[in-house]
């Protein structure tokens, strides 16, 4: 008799992504704020040094990613995957609250830096835990044959996190005015996180462990070492077959969210309120793709779709960003048409993104779910993905061409489509809900 799906699962869903939409807004604050954030940490002799040096050090909080998945995947495959998200939900709030109590470049020098650097290590650290817990645990809560549909859901929080943080930025600045924001008031959307990550952990603590996990645990079949099995044995091929999706797909990601909001603020010059606003709407009203994409994978599969996303923006980003400097010109913006291809460029993150949490959990074995995983996750999303805004701003600070900024958004979806067309598995038809003696642990192909 297979396990049980338990019937609150949709409370379930809500839950984990009420919880991620609070971490990753705890994440992307920083990123969000990062013109603020390098007049008040760093030397202001060269403002362009400057704000390379905060986009390096918000690229760094990603680089640091992969080692959260491999510290926080362990422990959610020994411990379970609800105790281990709630501590990185709590190590991500007290790091990102923090950073609007700590002293400025003004007041203590060089210090404050570093302060922000260690800050944003946290945050990295503990978010590289976060989403291979958030997905395990609403994977092994839903149905096979909707998987793409229901983690899709989950799929939506870090764009609404992204949303969330816009929207406060946007309220705080209202409300104080921009000479106040800047001189102060800028660690306000940092103390806000104190309240959210209050409110996820409440919620989070009402959870149960998943079912599967519980199976595992009751039937002695825990792994004991999760590293030396998802990375030591033959489950290490298929951890690379993983990353290389997930790079292209990090990649897509953050070429189509982040450095849209990058791309009107340092190659258009709009103020951040305009560029705010644009983004912003563009993502609440693409956000639905990513559930509608988890949707389609559940009925054509998860190859096509994530494949297709890859191919579109491998070939249209350029023509598309051309048209968004032509159309977001200081004193002379067209909103409609900035918000559309926007828009645009996150239906590929739909397409890219919906239906690979389904992937990654149909794809490993449940005793070593977590950490396989949260691993290639963080390699994608944190190394390939999270070098975006970092190559494209300095590439387009050193050439002013938007042609060479966009190389590393292009080539690597480019690659990653042509390796993952041939390397990449359909794993659609693959249950997680079968009994423990009917599978076989040893390789994600496995019907875990």
């Amino acid at each position: 008799m297979a396990i049980q799906i338990p019937r609150d699962f949709r409370r379930v869903i809500v839950a984990a992504s009420v919880g991620n939409i609070i971490e990753w807004y705890d994440f992307y604050i920083f990123g969000s704020l990062a013109a603020v954030l390098s007049v008040k940490f760093f030397e202001q002799s060269h403002p362009v040094a400057a704000l390379l040096s905060t986009i390096a050090l918000f690229t760094a909080g990603f680089l640091i990613r992969p080692l959260g998945a491999f510290l926080f995947g362990w422990m959610g495959d020994r411990v379970g995957r609800k105790y281990t998200f709630l501590i990185t939900l709590s190590g991500m709030g007290l790091g990102t609250g923090a950073i609007g109590l700590i002293p400025t470049y003004e007041s203590i020098g060089l210090t404050a830096a570093f302060l922000l650097f260690g800050l944003r290590m946290i945050q990295g650290l503990c978010l590289g835990g976060e989403y291979g817990g958030a997905i395990t645990y609403v994977a092994e809560h839903v149905p096979d044959e909707r998987r793409g549909y229901y983690t899709g859901w989950l799929q939506t929080s870090p764009t609404l996190g992204i949303v969330v943080s816009l929207a406060v930025i946007i309220a705080t600045r209202s409300y104080f005015g921009n000479e106040v924001f800047d001189a102060w008031a800028w660690r306000v959307p940092f103390l806000v996180s104190f309240l959210l990550v209050a409110i996820a952990i409440y919620i989070r603590l009402q959870l149960q462990e998943t079912p599967i996990f519980e199976e595992i645990k009751a039937k002695g079949q825990m792994t004991r070492n999760p590293w030396k099995e998802a990375f030591l044995s033959s489950n290490i091929k298929y951890v690379g077959i993983a990353t290389i999706v997930l790079i292209g797909q990090g990649v897509v990601w953050y070429s189509g969210q982040f450095w849209a909001l990058y791309f009107l603020q340092q190659v258009s010059k709009l103020d951040p309120l305009a560029s705010a606003y644009i983004v912003g709407t563009a993502l609440l009203i693409a956000t639905p793709s990513l559930i509608f994409f988890g949707f389609l994978s559940d009925i054509i599969g998860r190859k096509p779709v994530i494949l297709g996303g890859m191919l579109l923006a491998a070939v249209t980003y350029y023509p598309l960003y051309l048209w968004l400097g032509s159309v977001t010109q200081p004193g002379n913006i067209n909103y409609p048409i900035a918000i559309f291809i926007i828009f645009i460029l996150v239906c590929y993150v739909g397409m890219v993104y919906g239906p690979v949490g389904a992937f990654l959990a149909e794809y490993f074995p449940g005793r070593i779910r977590y950490t396989s995983v949260s691993v290639p996750y963080h390699i994608g999303n944190g190394w390939g993905g999270g070098l975006v805004p970092f190559i494209t701003s300095a590439a387009f600070a050193a050439t002013g061409s938007i042609g060479y900024a966009l190389i590393y958004p292009i080539a690597v979806p480019a690659v990653c489509f042509l390796l993952a067309l041939y390397l990449m598995p359909e794993t659609r038809r693959i249950s997680i809900w079968q009994p423990l003696e009917d599978r076989t642990e040893t390789g994600p192909m496995a019907k875990t």
